[in-house]
């Protein structure tokens, strides 16, 4: 490469990065636009709208009813945000809480009333008309038809003109199909209940034998769809056809009638814009620990590695940079929460360890002699496939989790997919061509890129039995304490809000206070008189606050009244409390654990099929098995607050742990072929010790990037990021005292098949 070249290069980047974290801070106009105030924000971050629903009609409607409601409730709220959250309040109520948006008429107005949902026949038994048309002009110039119900809804319903409610309604969605000239249309297909689907089948069939007449879809007061019908249907499948449907029309009319289609109809009972649960204190803290940690990170690097460490210095600042314009260009699609933090310091880690793992191997080429030019490129050759398994195997489960996942979960596994794609891109290109540059330009000494020596072998098989030992005497404590604890009545783990529910009172002071203020003169009363955990959120335009804590029995509820009255000075009037369920619903925990055992399996038959032996699958699942179970003990013995951020905190450890032990075995797969399959101890052993720099530099560098968060993080924060730290270092441990011990445990009992001459 020519110096010319090579300068260019340096530049480019530079002024790549320096321009990029420009337009981060100061939007690309210099005042503000499209900057990183912009990237959308969760309700534990910045807050957003809550709306209120009460049932109509029915002051104790059934659990189940309540349950199916939450349920599709949670799926319409999901095209806001992915971070939304709906539970129960009282016996009758639902609120739904949408980060990042302030409007809560333009909200109310698109939802509509949920569970209002009718299909109407067109005529009644006698002929007569349920329902009007009149042709109007629309806004663009065209003409089209607008209907208006002739009776009551009630009357319908008692003359049996009604065909379904929306509770008859199993599904709805968007499809492309092909009309009569096999040309693709889009459509909404309808999948109804058992007991719909007979009812439908004997409303169609009246309307073919009338003439094929229309059947009208009315919501909240209006009709959405008049489509008429062509065919009787009578297996409960149908689709709404038109063709002036678009892909968006016919998504909005499939999510409309998905949300009619509840089991339940709610009225509007008071809606709100609330603030940030963590507060503003938790995005300043989390940014000055990142910018301190990204600091101490790249000042490790170039310390350790020299020129090599100044290059990925560089692209690491790179990444950080871009990382937060693809947040801010994302932003439609995209709610940063805290467990969205966990994602992008997960990818941050995997971007040093992807470096760590390529100098480790030049240091190695140069203890050969080889040139410094040769050591470069052949560090790069032999490191690309343990880069590309190791984050390839962790980018398949951000994925699963993206697509399958509940809602509390989608953030993370975006945040982390999107990083692991950019940290690989600056890892395997910025990095080499800043290294390539460098060296172009004269910085072509050993001694600037370090020159590895040939280590001797640690045994650490020779121990096996001890680490299994010791990891089962931490497992099972971990279980003995879950059941100390659950004897006690305080139950197996410390579940917040999040998965039990609890009691949410609602102030309203006689002055405003900060959410700083709060935390720091109010909830330490209400701790005082609880006993309990608790999470604010302040009100927009009015003093009132929502205090949510651990429910509550009658005579401390009316404790807490007292202290707010004597305290505080706040009328009695001005206090209430409800019983919440909790956000994070049975139907979400059990799509979380659908979503990871389909991660899994993805994960081993990816590794099964890259590395042609199931045994290094299965060994790296045991190893991240292990993680998951110690750092759970860890919670339990510690009685850390169980939020929703630990299922970001456990997949997090997932990620990272089965990262560390893919490097691991990339390395026994290349020694294997290197030095045949006679003595498989020997080589795990090898293999272990010529990465067990990587496996500690890398845990360090991630651990201080946590370790900053807990020191200088809120409350919240430091709940999510003290067991993270454990499961940092349970990773590091388990890729290099037991994936290699279980790989070499699994061989000795499943001897891989001779192959026939």
């Amino acid at each position: 490469m020519k110096k010319s070249k090579a300068l260019l290069i340096i530049i480019v980047v530079l002024a790549l990065t320096l321009g990029i974290g420009y337009m981060d801070i100061w939007g690309y106009d210099g005042n503000g636009a499209g900057n990183a105030s912009d990237i959308k924000l969760g309700l534990d971050l910045a807050g957003g709208v809550s709306i209120t629903y009460q049932v109509v009609g029915d002051e104790n409607p059934s659990e189940t009813d309540m349950a199916d409601t939450i349920y599709k409730l949670q799926q319409r709220v999901e095209n806001y945000s992915t971070e939304a959250q709906v539970y129960q309040e009282g016996s009758n109520r639902i609120t739904i809480e949408i980060p990042g948006v302030t409007d809560a008429e333009t909200i109310l107005a698109q939802l509509g009333r949920p569970g209002a949902l009718y299909f109407i026949s067109a005529t009644d038994s006698e002929g007569n008309p349920n329902y009007s048309q009149q042709m109007v002009m629309n806004e663009d110039g065209t003409y089209g038809y607008e209907y208006g119900l002739n009776k009551t809804i009630d009357e319908l319903m008692a003359e049996g003109s009604v065909v379904i409610t929306g509770t008859d309604v199993a599904d709805a969605r968007a499809v492309v199909q092909q009309d009569n000239m096999k040309n693709n249309e889009f459509a909404v297909a309808l999948s109804l209940t058992p007991e719909g689907a007979i009812k439908f089948a004997e409303g169609t069939q009246r309307a073919v034998d009338r003439g094929y007449e229309t059947i009208g879809i009315y919501y909240d007061g209006s009709f959405v769809s008049v489509p008429r019908v062509n065919q009787a249907i009578t297996d409960g499948e149908a689709s709404i056809t038109g063709g002036d449907f678009t892909y968006e029309s016919a998504s909005a009319l499939a999510s409309t009638i998905r949300i009619g289609g509840l089991s339940l109809e709610l009225e509007e009972l008071h809606s709100k814009v609330v603030g940030a649960q963590l507060g503003i204190d938790a995005i300043q803290t989390s940014l000055k620990a990142g910018a301190i940690g990204l600091a101490i990170v790249a000042l490790f690097m170039i310390v350790i590695y020299f020129i090599p460490g100044l290059a990925s210095a560089i692209a690491l600042c790179f990444y950080v940079a871009l990382i937060v314009l693809l947040l801010i260009g994302f932003n439609d699609v995209l709610t940063l929460t805290l467990p969205g933090i966990a994602g992008i310091i997960l990818s941050i880690g995997m971007a040093v360890d992807a470096n760590v793992v390529v100098f480790a191997r030049i240091r190695e080429e140069l203890g050969k002699e080889a040139s410094v030019e040769d050591a470069i490129n052949t560090g790069y050759a032999k490191a690309l496939s343990a880069i590309i398994d190791g984050n390839v195997t962790t980018l398949i489960a951000a994925v699963v989790l993206l697509f399958l996942g509940p809602s509390n979960v989608k953030g993370f596994a975006q945040t982390l997919a999107l990083g692991i794609v950019v940290s690989m891109f600056t890892a395997l290109f910025i990095t080499k061509w800043l290294m390539k540059a460098f060296f172009a330009l004269g910085l072509k000494s050993v001694a600037l890129y370090g020159k590895g020596k040939e280590k001797k072998s640690i045994d650490f098989l020779s121990k096996k039995a001890i680490f299994i030992a010791l990891s089962l005497i931490v497992i099972v404590a971990g279980f003995v304490f879950m059941g100390i604890n659950k004897g006690a009545g305080k139950g197996a783990l410390n579940y917040s809000l999040d998965f039990v529910g609890g009691t949410a009172t609602t102030v309203d002071f006689n002055e405003s206070y900060t959410l700083q203020q709060l935390n720091d003169t109010v909830v330490p009363e209400i701790e005082a008189v609880t006993g309990s955990t608790v999470q604010v959120q302040t009100v927009q335009n009015s003093n009132e606050v929502i205090f949510k804590t651990s429910t509550l029995e009658s005579s401390v509820r009316q404790a807490l009244e007292q202290m707010f009255m004597t305290k505080f000075g706040v009328a009695s009037t001005s206090i209430q409390t409800e019983t919440i369920s909790s956000t994070i619903s049975d139907e979400m925990k059990r799509d979380t654990i659908i979503a990871v055992i389909v991660a899994i399996l993805c994960m081993l038959i990816y590794i099964r099929i890259r590395f042609k032996d199931f045994r290094f699958g299965f060994s790296s699942v045991l190893a991240l098995v292990h993680d998951v179970l110690v750092v759970l003990a860890f919670y339990a013995a510690a009685r850390v607050s169980v939020s929703n951020t630990f299922v970001a905190c456990m997949l997090t450890i997932v990620g990272y742990s089965i990262n560390a032990t893919i490097v691991i075995f990339d390395r026994v797969r290349e020694n294997m072929a290197n030095a045949g399959k006679s003595d498989i101890v020997a080589i795990v052993n090898k293999s272990v010790t010529q990465t067990l720099s990587r496996s500690i530099f890398t845990s360090l560098t991630t651990f201080v990037m946590v370790a900053l968060l807990y020191v200088m993080g809120v409350s919240s924060i430091k709940d999510f990021a003290l067991p993270l730290m454990v499961g940092i270092g349970c990773g590091c441990y388990s890729s290099v005292c037991l994936a290699g011990a279980f790989w070499v445990i699994l061989t000795q009992k499943f001897p891989a098949k001779a192959k026939k001459k």
